[in-house]
């Protein structure tokens, strides 16, 4: 098909790594259900010895992160860690470990939805209903499933005229929720940072995150450790910037282009022409997360 390895399932690849980065939407689950193949994978992971660390462009902490996985059916145990986005951006507003977090202000304006009102808790921010009020604003991605970026035309447009920094949470332009498509902050966020705006990003593909993820690997070698994902823009992009190598599943959010079906069959010459445009390239290709 290409020359970029193509793999049924991730036990041709084992032995080559000592830990896997692993991408949840797509990968893992698809937001309403977790992937059987993908949690027998991480289970078969697990008995060869090797580590999972779970990393999430998903704007919530952690340990909610953690939970909503166990509901979808991903027990927490069977990940070494798990980092997210939104748990990066926290630490950032809480720490103010550089110069732009340290000017960036105390009032906020939160862009999200209620099931992100977590992302609040434990900040010393005086969070405000109107943009005019704010020095910042915190963007965790769109109020309803059905909103485009054009819903928010005029609220970039007044944060715009306004000058406020922004703080993206979850870095990726959309999601596939149950088979729907969905955007996500990023998608803000690029609308934003395309007009002028200024945006600090959070989550993959920028490398702060993958830096805490080799923290929490620090006694293995980078060149044993592998990122799987959906997403090219992220996942793949995030990995060879980060010097590691990639392993991309074709049936997450670009299995309709790829043509990949109900068993994970690739339409072959859609994937050829895929990953012959692809840059950067994966190291290798699976169809579905699946040992």
């Amino acid at each position: 098909m290409s020359s970029t390895a193509y793999h049924a399932g991730l036990a041709a690849l084992a032995d080559r790594y000592d830990a896997f980065i692993v991408d949840l939407w797509g990968v893992m689950h698809d937001g309403v259900t977790a992937f059987p193949e993908a949690v027998t994978a991480l289970e078969a992971m697990r008995a060869a010895g090797k580590r999972a660390l779970i990393l999430s462009n998903a704007p919530r902490r952690a340990e909610v992160v953690t939970a909503r996985n166990a509901e979808l059916g991903i027990p927490a145990d069977l990940a070494h860690a798990v980092l997210s986005s939104g748990e990066d951006a926290w630490r950032h507003l809480n720490d103010r470990p550089d110069a732009w977090y340290e000017k960036l202000g105390r009032a906020c304006f939160h862009l999200g939805p209620e099931r992100d009102l977590g992302m609040r808790a434990g900040l010393d921010l005086d969070f405000v209903d109107r943009l005019g009020e704010a020095e910042f604003i915190l963007n965790t991605g769109t109020l309803s499933s059905d909103d485009e970026v054009e819903t928010y035309r005029p609220l970039l447009e007044q944060g715009l005229a306004l000058k406020l920094p922004m703080v993206c949470a979850n870095p990726d332009l959309e999601v596939i929720r149950g088979g729907q498509r969905e955007i996500c902050a990023g998608a803000l966020a690029l609308a934003y940072e395309q007009k002028g705006g200024q945006v600090r990003w959070h989550g993959k593909p920028h490398p702060e995150v993958y830096r805490s993820c080799f923290a929490l690997l620090s006694d293995v070698d980078p060149s044993r450790i592998a990122a799987i994902g959906d997403s090219l823009r992220t996942d793949v992009a995030g990995a060879a910037a980060a010097g590691i190598d990639s392993i991309f599943v074709a049936g997450g959010i670009h299995g309709e282009d790829l043509g990949v079906d109900h068993r994970g069959e690739v339409d072959p010459d859609r994937y050829a022409a895929f990953i012959e445009g692809a840059a950067p390239k994966p190291t290798a290709v699976l169809p579905l997360m699946r040992w």
